[in-house]
This record gives structure tokens, C-alpha cells and sequence, in this order.
């Protein structure tokens, strides 16, 4: 179902039981979609979303750099510190 911003407003309560029961709700703007109205439980726990830090070291440890690209944090110390001396 899609809906208009101003049917979605008007009929909040019958859109909210719609999406309990399972239905797909679109709310458009000049007909364009815009949000989707799904249940609490529909979508991803936070810290499964892609975007979450737990997502985002896991990939990081699945990925590691190549051995020319590791460097120690006193050799990045280092290098943001000389960087920061040519800004003067």
C-alpha cells in the first residue's frame, strides 16, 4: 500500500495496524517513496545493522592490511605530527 503524506498523517492508527499485519506501507511524497512503516521487530537489531561499529570491526578483522601497509601507532604518531608541523 502507498500512501500520501496527508493520508499517512490523517490515518496514522489504521497504516500502524496495517504494518502489524504484515502489509507493506509506503508513504510517498508527490508520489515518489519516501519511508516505509514496518513493525519494531521487522528490521535488523542495531548492532547488526551494516552501518554499526560491530559490523564494521568485524569486517575490519576479516580484512586485514597488507604487510607494506601496517604501521605501528608511533609511526602514525609520527607521521601526523610532521604533517601537522608543515600546516605552520
Amino acid at each position: 500500500m502507498q500512501v500520501n503524506i496527508r493520508e499517512a498523517r490523517d490515518g496514522l492508527s489504521q497504516l500502524i495496524r496495517a504494518a502489524q499485519a504484515g502489509e507493506d506501507v509506503v508513504i510517498a511524497r508527490r508520489g515518489r517513496p519516501v519511508a516505509r512503516l514496518v513493525t519494531a521487530g521487522a528490521g535488523p537489531r542495531p548492532t547488526e545493522r551494516a552501518g554499526s561499529s560491530q559490523a564494521i570491526l568485524g569486517w575490519i578483522r576479516s580484512h586485514p592490511l597488507p604487510g607494506y601497509a601496517r604501521r605501528s601507532a608511533e609511526e602514525i604518531d609520527a607521521a601526523i605530527t610532521e604533517e601537522r608541523g608543515s600546516w605552520r
